[in-house]
Formats: C-alpha cells, sequence, structure tokens
C-alpha cells in the first residue's frame, strides 16, 4: 500500500512460517454456535459454516502477517497499475484451477466482482463502490477502471476478492443460504458434514499453489474439523477430555483457572500466551442511535460511567486485561493526548460541528482508578442525565417532559458474558434507570444485529494496520440503514463522512496515520460506545500433537502455518 515490499522478487517463503512443515494429520476444532445452514459466506442470509472463507476460496492476491498492508500474487501472476491507479490489470496465473479441475479465467473474476455487488452481502457494493468497470481482456487477463475519486487502496482490494467459479455459480442461486458443497478455489474442499454440527474439509492433494512461495510452509494439515457445541464450558472440558486439538482463548476466567487437569500438568497440553502487534479494534457496549434514548449524546455519555472496568478486570478477569480507549487500540493509528498540528488541520473546518473537547481535552473513558470511586462515577452520570431532561421520581430514571421512563435492553448470544454485564445493570439500577439483558440463540442474534433489532449489544469493531475501504461500512452515513453494515451505532454525522474519505484518499503512510487519529478523536467524542478492554496476546492452548514456527508475525497467530507432529 505505502512504500517497498518486504519481500522483493524470487523470494522463496514468508519469514513466518517453517519451509520444512510436512504434511499430515488433522487439527479438531470446536465453535461455540448454534449450528449453520449455509456453506456461501458471502450472502446476506443465513449461518455459514466456520472455515468456509478462510481455507476453501483463493483471492487474486494474499498479504504477508508481517506487513500492514502488502500483497503478493496467487491467482494472480502479475500486476500492472500507473502511477495514479486509476486502473489495476491482473495477469492470471494459466495453471490456476477450481476444485473440480476447471480454470480460473478472467470471466470468472468479473464474474466474481459483478455477483458481489449485485447479489452478495451489502458490504461488498460499500466494499467495491469505486470500481467503475471490470473487464476481461483475454482468458487470462483482466483489468478494473475506477472511478474519478483518488483510493490507492483499490488494487489491493480487488486482490483480496474471492474467486467464484462461474459455470457453478450459474447453476446456483447466489443470495440464498444451502447446504450443497460448493465448487471453490483454495487450498481444501468440503469432505464431510453433518448438518449444524460439524465440518470436515479436506486438502487438495493436488492443489495447483502448494507451492508458490506465498504457500510454502503453509496449509500443513490434510484435514480440519470444525465441531459445533451450544455452551462453552462444555467445549472447554471437551478440549481437555482430548476431543479437539486447540483452543484460541477468550475467557480470562477459563484462562486462569479453566485448564487444571493431568493433561496440563504432565505436558500435553500447551498453554501459551503469543504477543502481537495487531490493532486490537474496540470492544465495547454498542448504542443503537438509531432508537431512544441512545439518539441523546448526554445519555449515551452519561451510561458510560455505569460500567466499573476496574472492578471488572480485578474480580472478573484475574487482572488479565487492558482498558480500551481508542477505536485503533494497541497501534499507531489510535490517538492519544491532544491532536497534533497536522490533525488540527483535518478538524478545525469542522470546528463548528465538533465538541470543545475533541480540541482541547484526551479522551479517556470514566475509570475508578486512584481517587475516583463508582459513587463519585454515578454522580457524574447524573448531572449528565439531568441536562438531558431526567430526574429520579419513585426511583425510576423518568423523562421530565415526556413521563417515559429511561429503559433498555442489552442483547446477548453469549450467555458466559451474563456475568459481565449483570454488575453493569445493577450499577445502572441504582440511577433508577431499568436494564433488561436478554440472551438469545446466535441465529436470532445474527438476524437481530443485521437488522439493526436491539438497543444495545456487545460488539467488537476489529482494524487492521492499514484501515481503507472497509471503514465505510463502519463509520458511513450511507450505511447507517443498510442491512447488515458494520454501522452498528447508526452514526450519520458529516464530518465523520469526510474523514473517513480522506483516510481512503491517503497518499501515504503518514497522512493514513494522521488522519486515522483525527478520526479516532471524533469517534471517541461521540460516545457511540463504552469501552471495555483489550489484549496484546493471543490465548492459546493446544495438545502436544500440534507444532507451531518459532516467529509469530505481527498480526499474531496464524494457525495457518501450524502443522501435525504425530511423534
Amino acid at each position: 500500500m505505502h512504500g517497498e515490499p518486504k519481500y522483493g522478487p524470487g523470494f522463496e517463503h514468508f519469514g513466518y512460517v517453517n519451509p520444512e512443515a510436512p504434511k499430515g494429520g488433522t487439527l479438531r476444532r470446536s465453535v461455540v454456535a448454534n449450528g449453520f445452514d449455509s456453506f456461501h459466506p458471502y450472502a446476506l442470509k443465513g449461518v455459514a459454516a466456520a472455515g468456509i472463507q478462510q481455507y476453501a476460496y483463493d483471492s487474486l492476491l494474499v498479504s504477508s502477517d508481517d506487513e500492514p498492508f502488502t500483497m503478493y500474487g496467487l491467482i494472480a501472476e502479475s500486476v500492472e497499475t500507473p502511477e495514479d491507479r486509476s486502473y489495476v490489470i491482473f495477469n492470471l496465473r494459466p495453471e490456476a484451477r477450481f476444485s473440480d479441475g476447471e480454470p480460473i479465467t478472467a470471466e470468472d473474476v468479473v464474474f466474481s466482482y459483478q455477483t458481489l455487488v449485485t447479489d452478495g452481502h451489502p458490504f461488498y457494493r460499500n466494499y467495491y463502490a469505486n470500481v467503475g468497470q471490470a473487464t476481461a481482456l483475454g482468458k487470462h487477463r483482466v483489468r478494473f477502471d475506477f472511478g474519478e475519486d483518488t483510493n490507492r487502496e483499490l488494487p489491493l482490494i480487488l486482490g483480496q476478492m474471492p474467486i467464484f467459479p462461474k459455470h457453478f455459480w450459474q447453476e446456483h442461486d447466489f443470495t440464498g443460504p444451502g447446504l450443497t458443497v460448493p465448487v471453490t478455489s483454495g487450498p481444501y474442499t468440503i469432505d464431510e458434514f453433518e448438518a449444524g454440527r460439524s465440518v470436515v474439509f479436506q486438502r487438495q492433494e493436488d492443489y495447483w499453489a502448494e507451492d508458490l512461495p506465498v504457500n510454502v510452509g503453509r496449509h500443513n494439515f490434510d484435514h480440519i474439523r470444525f465441531d459445533y457445541y451450544t455452551d462453552s464450558t462444555v467445549a472447554l472440558e471437551a478440549f481437555k477430555s482430548g476431543n479437539f486439538d486447540l483452543r484460541i482463548e477468550n475467557s480470562a476466567k477459563n484462562w486462569a483457572t479453566g485448564y487444571q487437569s493431568d493433561a496440563l500438568e504432565n505436558g500435553r497440553i500447551i498453554k501459551e500466551t503469543l504477543e502481537h502487534q495487531r490493532p486490537a479494534g474496540m470492544q465495547a457496549f454498542v448504542m443503537n442511535t438509531r432508537r431512544a434514548p441512545f439518539d441523546n449524546k448526554h445519555v449515551r455519555k452519561a451510561l458510560a460511567y455505569g460500567f466499573d472496568f476496574a472492578w471488572t478486570n480485578k474480580n472478573l478477569f484475574y487482572g488479565q486485561y487492558k482498558r480500551t480507549d481508542s477505536y485503533f487500540e494497541n497501534s499507531e493509528l489510535a490517538s492519544s493526548g491532544l491532536p497534533s498540528d497536522a490533525e488540527l488541520k483535518l478538524l478545525e473546518p469542522h470546528r463548528d460541528a465538533l465538541p470543545d473537547a475533541v480540541f482541547n481535552k484526551a479522551y479517556q473513558p470514566p475509570s475508578t482508578q486512584g481517587d475516583n470511586t463508582l459513587r463519585d462515577n454515578l454522580r457524574q452520570a447524573l448531572k449528565l442525565l439531568n441536562d438531558a431532561g431526567y430526574a429520579i421520581e419513585d426511583g425510576t430514571m423518568t423523562h421530565q417532559q415526556t413521563g417515559e421512563p429511561l429503559a433498555f435492553q442489552i442483547l446477548l448470544r453469549q450467555k458466559t458474558f451474563e456475568r459481565v454485564v449483570l454488575p453493569f445493570a445493577r450499577n445502572l439500577e441504582k440511577l433508577g434507570i431499568q436494564v433488561d439483558v436478554r440472551l438469545v440463540d446466535t441465529n436470532q442474534y445474527v438476524q437481530r444485529v443485521r437488522q439493526f433489532n436491539y438497543d444495545m449489544i456487545v460488539q467488537t469493531l476489529p482494524q487492521s494496520r492499514s484501515p481503507g475501504n472497509e471503514q465505510r461500512d463502519y463509520w458511513h452515513s450511507v450505511n447507517a440503514d443498510v442491512s447488515g453494515s458494520k454501522n452498528y451505532m447508526g452514526i450519520q454525522d458529516p464530518v465523520v463522512d469526510d474523514l473517513v474519505s480522506k483516510i481512503i484518499q491517503a497518499p501515504d503512510r503518514e497522512a493514513l496515520v494522521t488522519r486515522t487519529r483525527a478520526l479516532d478523536r471524533v469517534l471517541l467524542w461521540g460516545h457511540y460506545v463504552i469501552p471495555q478492554w483489550f489484549l496484546d496476546v493471543d490465548r492459546v492452548a493446544y495438545w502436544q500433537k500440534l507444532s507451531r514456527p518459532d516467529t509469530i508475525p505481527e498480526s499474531g497467530t496464524d494457525l495457518s502455518t501450524w502443522w501435525s507432529d504425530e511423534s
């Protein structure tokens, strides 16, 4: 994206793989969910089986995990683009094949693009919004022309596009779910499945791209199996019993106390915390501003004073987490302190539309560290709610004009998260706020979130080290009411729209960092979320039969580089 690639012409393999890793064996993994009803993850409908995107589909280019945003040839043998990147031409490898042996052609690439933007998930219409035209120039040569807006990211973004077989999807419905096993383009195909309960991927023995430099030392397991569990506690016990091989742990309590077993004591189970340098993004209580009372910024700001992170981290998480205070946490993209001169140049034209705090105060979420107490925070929340027109009447926080009580629902899909949410709800109830915590199954949760049918949810907003087009899907006004978008909060702010456009048009890394920090400040002072916590390590537990490379890339644990070592 910016600067020069780390790996020059003729490189043999990425620096974080073991080029001598043996092929073979099975990687057994678990999924805590209520099953799946689709092998088609690129449509809006249905819940796709785990692993299908990761293992079954190849793209024109593939990124490295130890650079912010650099891509190397996979299906594409070479790339042509002018200095202004107003178009890109991909020259395909003649040997590239789908899983049924049919060649991958320029027509398949054009079909993949056109199908994604017309029949695929709404995300793709925004992601490829600046693409003007796709043209097959020959059997193995395809060109994309871009619109007038400067977007230097587009050649790389198009390189990420999954490639579908036109001959298969012309005979099948791309818009809906289904368990018809698809023809795919990646290193694995679906070997067997039990609807909603398990799916097994099998490595293609004659995979055409196995020996390309980008794949050396990767895709080492003959089979990868996902078994579904409806309860995380049951899944953990299944892991300790040897029913599956690896677990990336997201529960601090489990990590601290849940793995005790003979297998751990004698070294057959290995627990590791593997450091990474990827942005942590924002995990938070997300408020839906399309609905009252979250359409009121004073209310949103007030509610944050009811979340006691320090207590939560000490009593529930064994002190393992750090507090999140940026949408681009754990990266150079995160804002801190007061705006730099370069940031001010971006923000000053919008001064009248922004709160003064954007310019003169460093953002910090409410805390009970030091001399501050929860009681102090609740007093501050009460003042903000009074400013918003609320007061406590007969023990209930009530709007003084409408007479409506301040009440909302927190929608959850993981029972384990109740222990975090319920203390937060009890804190707010001290202010007379009525909080209903509602646990639903995965399918219902997914559908409700897609339709923005919620008051508050717990959501993670992940980020890459090179923000770009995907920022539209998160924050831009055009996506506030598009079902399935990641604008969970319903943000509709011209200032945010402008900064998102500037990020997409950033001419170099320095400008990208500055513009992202400015956007971060505006989002934080919009009080759309209540920040929670992050980790700068991956917590991984696995049985001794698995091995991994010694080098961990900047992006963190990459299971495609692991292998089976039965000895």
